[in-house]
């Protein structure tokens, strides 16, 4: 640390920020715990489980749960990469600032806009999974009127938005009262209900994890299986984007980082196999409800009296819906850091900060505005979680490439209070490997994962109907952003890139 010692730790880290050529603008209430809650909220085993569990079951069956370790070694690996960096950049906007860091300005700015992006789409991918797990609850409520269709499913999803926007409007710490009180209840729900299942509605047995009646199981079926698993396993740099709202962020944030994915694998898994377990019927759960298979929802009420069913599913709209807030605050820091160094369209008003909130509304607004806009043609919450999660692997790779070639050239050549030492450059590169191998997969185009609009039955985009979803979002994300940028941005003033005294000095060339 570059600020002296004799300073409280709230001016500590004030000062450490301005050494980087920022104000202390928003708030630090943000302790270790509720930064780790924050990128756990973000992982949210609940939240992906219950959006994509049914494509892996019918997909591979039981052997779903073989993904779960892979993805979160791999994920794992990536994470500590990240930790490190983050314990020198305690600053907001996590990839697009590092790459700030260590590459150069059009890397950075590309490396912004597709997380950005994909920030947006992971918005939009919760709201959207909310309605699959509170309509069943609010049935059990006995509200019987509504159904799961993709109508009632939209309705919900833009009321959802609607609240979790004015929730983040109003502050980090309102975010985090409810975040960490979500957490603890996502933690103890997931892992009580799945004990219950595993000792009293034990179907299956432990066999399960090799079970799969009727499926022929290949290299290309696992990998699809593995979407449940990628969806969950991400958005563990959320600590480090909320680093100028964490106190003592360079020793908080890479812990948060780590802490959030192992945590995730360890409650997460105990949830996944749990549910495995407690299916009645393992060929009737792959090809029911009408050929989707079926997924948490119904196999815990094929297991509990439809009171207990109804709480258990309140306990996972409630965990899912801070998984939104979390999601929604992290990509509101990134559109701030952006635009405060004058790098998105209209920077001025998204990154101006009301001073009483000590919140960037403006920024909050957008945020919700563009992750609606799917909403527009809505596909389901499955087909926008996948776009989602490859855009968010390819920002993770990007990000993770720029810090190799630093790497390569000598950074870093001060000590942080998290560092990998030697390790470095084997950590980076094994990371990037798995990322590759994952966007491989990502790409792929298949209807199971990569669908084309005609695949999907419920999309139309002209001619671009016959075109894998996942290649035409990231091309037209890519394309505005390459305009925008070619006609605008590059000529933008760029805001300094210094690092505090005692630092590595900046590699941008």
């Amino acid at each position: 640390m570059s600020a002296t010692t004799d300073q409280t730790g709230g001016e500590r880290d004030s000062a450490d920020l301005a050494q980087f050529g920022y104000q202390q603008e928003l708030k630090r209430g943000l302790g270790t715990f509720s930064s780790f809650a924050v990128a756990f909220s973000y992982i949210s085993p609940s939240t992906g489980i219950f959006t994509l569990f049914a494509l892996g079951l019918i997909t591979i069956g039981g052997d779903l749960i073989w993904t779960w370790p892979i993805v979160a070694l791999g994920q794992f690996i990536i994470a500590l990469n990240f930790a490190e960096v983050s314990s020198h950049y305690p600053i907001a906007g996590s990839v697009f600032q590092w790459t700030k860091y260590l590459a150069n300005r059009t890397y950075a700015w590309f490396s912004g806009w597709i997380y950005l992006f994909a920030g947006i789409l992971t918005v939009t991918s919760v709201v959207a999974t909310i309605p699959l797990a509170l309509i069943p609850a609010l049935n059990g409520l006995g509200w019987h009127g509504l159904g799961l269709t993709l109508h009632t499913e939209l309705v919900v999803a833009l009321i959802i938005l609607v609240i979790i926007t004015v929730l983040n409007i109003y502050g980090v710490r309102l975010v985090a009262i409810i975040n960490n009180t979500g957490v603890l209840f996502e933690i103890l729900g997931m892992v009580v209900f799945a004990l219950i299942m595993i000792a009293f509605h034990n179907h299956q047995g432990f066999k399960v994890v090799n079970e799969h009646p009727g499926l022929h199981i290949s290299a290309n079926t696992f990998f699809v299986g593995m979407f449940m698993s990628l969806f969950v396993i991400y958005g563990f740099d959320t600590a480090s984007t909320l680093s100028e709202e964490t106190r003592d962020p360079r020793r908080a944030a890479p812990k948060a980082v780590l802490y959030s994915i192992v945590g995730a694998f360890v409650i997460g898994g105990v949830f996944l196999l749990g549910t495995l377990m407690a299916i009645p019927n393992m060929h009737q759960a792959i090809t029911g409800n009408g050929g989707f298979g079926f997924g948490p929802a119904q196999i815990i009420e094929a297991n509990f009296s439809p009171a207990f069913a109804t709480i258990y599913l309140l306990v996972v709209s409630a965990a899912i819906f801070v998984c939104c807030l979390s999601i929604m605050a992290a990509t509101i820091r990134l559109c701030f850091g952006m635009s405060r160094d004058n790098q998105l369209p209209f920077s001025k008003v998204l990154s101006k900060v009301a001073p009483s909130l000590h919140t960037p509304v403006w920024s909050c607004v957008a945020i919700a505005v563009v992750a609606a806009i799917p909403f527009i043609q809505f596909s389901g919450a499955a087909i926008i979680a996948i776009a989602a999660t490859g855009m968010i692997y390819f920002a993770y790779f990007v990000g993770g490439l720029a810090i190799l070639m630093a790497r390569l050239k000598g950074w870093p050549k001060t000590s942080a209070p998290f560092k990998l030492g030697r390790w470095g450059v084997l950590v980076n590169v094994v990371g990037l490997a798995y990322g590759a191998a994952m966007l491989i997969n990502f790409a792929w185009p298949r209807a199971a994962s990569n669908p084309t609009p005609t695949q999907s039955g419920v999309l139309h985009l002209g001619f671009l109907n016959g075109i894998p979803i996942l290649w035409t979002v990231f091309v037209v994300i890519v394309l505005i952003g390459g305009i925008y940028y070619g006609v605008v941005g590059r000529s933008k003033d760029f805001a300094p890139v210094v690092a505090p005294a005692g630092d590595d000095a900046p590699l941008v060339v």
